[in-house]
């Protein structure tokens, strides 16, 4: 099947027969709407619940004292049952609670215990034209939206002039001697892939990783032998190109504003598990050549945010020293993934000396990508999606990695720089104000004609500036002004975050150990060599929580609140991860 018929006709087969063996031997679950219980209700509560109803039917009919003491003692045992195993429900959650839960998945539970859930429904958007409510009309709208920012017209009239000239060269990758990333794809690669991939919504096919893993041997080598005509043949399977988008709401946006969506696309987990096989090999030739610039932390092995803040926490330390100031500016580059220029890519990988499977398969991934929005069970017509790359793709961020990256090429050595994926930083350290302004400005104007050339756009109101100064006093040391396109940046003048934040006094401990110290602990390696007064700040803080978890009153000595939880101050606990 896999070796006799056409590529796209091999994979539909493929997909039919997953389809038809998880159809007999998997259960489907309904699609009706069913009663959300508590997360603490248990078998035991709908026991008691039941015998007390059974009960209170029988003094209902027979009203006499023997039933009512009956009907008493039973609605006491289901008040102390459920009381019993709210605790034990609530004692148990806050024990998986961990450093690495997010806030989201914290209130979501404490909202499942209280028996709030939050019901799926669709939006009423509002257009300049219009107010649409069917749920058709609104992720047709959707939909348009999406293609729109994804489509060429998107661009300026200078880079659409640009991007038709140089795209009228095409790029050849065929390569002539044997690269060892091109030979055909191992059972270990492919094993690696499904054992590494999280159990991610599954996409137009239906088909779940949780299926894929359980596959048989002899099923894995014909898949494997699937994934190898693919890759050699230069075919991409047309049923792959099309992704089903589920548009998530940003925080804080108007949910009556298409473009206050983000659209996250579910591909199909057969086309991912080989996205993941040819993004590791991937990954490694960038790195083994040294293609990623040295301060990009994105999504790489050995690195992350805590990179960048120690890189920036360290020269803003020096300069202090020598009594220096230093601005900072970060930037926002708006619809960063869906503006991606898809030839820009190709070209990037060109210049890298990728050539042969690797980057036509590439080629192939980024060709002629169609969508189409869901809301609950409404789809919209599909879309195609000019540029840009799919935001839910495994390949989507290395690529974008790599096309973003050489902007850091562009900037002077005498300035600093750093990128966590889109996230781009750079300030400048000096004594002289006008100096520094002068210097920031024209590495501001490089990275505008950067964009300008390569198909972002920086927005100057949502990027900002930082002043870092051990003096006072805005006469003697006012902002720099920093334009964007003749706007001004912004000028932010705090850099600390308030966090705001009821069970026994172990539980709230654990919650705050968790969530919240845990933020202020983060980072500790960069700001632990502060000033005892600067760290000082943190300690009403860690101070107001202990209070809370302890149940002590606001004028109870700090040090009785040590000894009583065990704890220690915020900057104790700082010095001791410092060190």
């Amino acid at each position: 099947m896999v070796k006799t018929e056409s590529v796209d006709t091999a994979v539909q087969e493929v997909t039919n027969v997953l389809i038809d063996a998880a159809d007999l031997s998997i259960p489907k679950s309904s699609s009706h709407s069913f009663q959300r219980y508590k997360p603490w209700w248990n078998a035991d509560c709908q026991t008691v619940y039941k015998n007390q109803r059974k009960i209170w039917e029988t003094f209902r009919r027979y009203p006499n004292t023997e039933n009512l003491i009956a009907f008493k003692r039973a609605k006491a045992l289901d008040r102390r049952l459920r009381r019993q195993c709210q605790r034990e429900s609530w004692i148990k959650y806050v024990s998986s609670i961990t450093s690495s839960t997010t806030s989201q998945q914290l209130w979501r539970k404490v909202k499942a215990a209280n028996g709030l859930y939050r019901d799926f429904s669709i939006p009423i958007l509002e257009t300049s034209t219009a107010i649409y409510s069917s749920p058709f009309d609104v992720v047709n709208v959707i939909d348009q939206t999406f293609a729109s920012v994804s489509s060429s017209d998107s661009y300026s009239p200078a880079f659409q002039a640009t991007k038709n000239r140089l795209e009228r060269t095409p790029i050849n990758f065929r390569c002539r001697q044997p690269l060892p990333y091109n030979c055909d794809f191992d059972m270990f690669e492919l094993k690696r892939a499904l054992s590494t991939a999280h159990n991610t919504s599954p996409g137009p096919d239906g088909i779940s990783y949780v299926l894929l893993r359980h596959l048989s041997e002899d099923s894995l080598v014909s898949l494997l032998y699937l994934f190898n005509r693919i890759w050699r043949e230069h075919v991409y399977p047309t049923q792959w190109q099309e992704a089903i988008v589920i548009p998530i709401l940003k925080p804080g946006k108007d949910p009556k504003n298409p473009l206050s969506y983000r659209p996250i696309a579910l591909m199909s987990c057969l086309c991912k598990t080989l996205e993941r096989m040819v993004n590791t090999r991937l990954v490694y030739q960038l790195e083994k050549n040294k293609c990623i610039p040295l301060y990009q932390s994105g999504f790489r092995k050995g690195r992350s945010t805590l990179d960048n803040i120690i890189q920036l926490e360290s020269k803003i330390r020096n300069a202090f020293v020598r009594r220096n100031h230093v601005v900072s500016i970060f930037f926002d580059i708006e619809k960063a993934y869906d503006r991606t220029w898809c030839y820009g890519i190709l070209r990037t990988l060109f210049n890298f000396g990728l050539r042969g499977n690797l980057s036509t398969f590439i080629k192939n991934f980024l060709h002629l990508r169609t969508f189409r929005v869901r809301l609950g069970g409404t789809l919209s017509a599909p879309f195609t999606q000019a540029e840009g790359v799919p935001q839910g793709s495994i390949l989507s961020v290395t690529l974008f990695i790599c096309h973003i990256s050489s902007i850091l090429n562009i900037l002077s050595p005498t300035l600093q720089a750093s990128l966590y994926v889109d996230d781009l930083q750079i300030s400048c350290e000096g004594s002289d104000m006008r100096m520094i302004e002068g210097q920031l400005q024209t590495a501001v104007n490089n990275i505008v004609k950067w964009c300008d050339t390569n198909g972002h756009s920086i927005s100057a109101s949502k990027s900002c500036c930082v002043h870092f100064c051990r003096k006072r006093g805005k006469i003697r040391h006012p902002d720099p002004e920093i334009r964007i396109r003749d706007i001004q940046i912004p000028v932010v003048p705090d850099v600390l975050s308030n966090t705001s934040w009821v069970a026994d006094r172990t539980s709230l401990l654990r919650v705050y150990q968790a969530i919240v110290f845990s933020r202020i602990d983060y980072g500790c390696v960069a700001y632990g060599s502060a000033c005892n007064s600067t760290l000082q700040k943190l300690d009403p803080f860690h101070h107001m929580a202990l209070r809370i978890c302890s149940g002590a009153f606001r004028t109870s000595p700090v040090q009785s609140l040590y000894v009583i939880l065990s704890s220690a101050s915020s900057r104790s606990s700082t010095e001791e991860a410092v060190s």
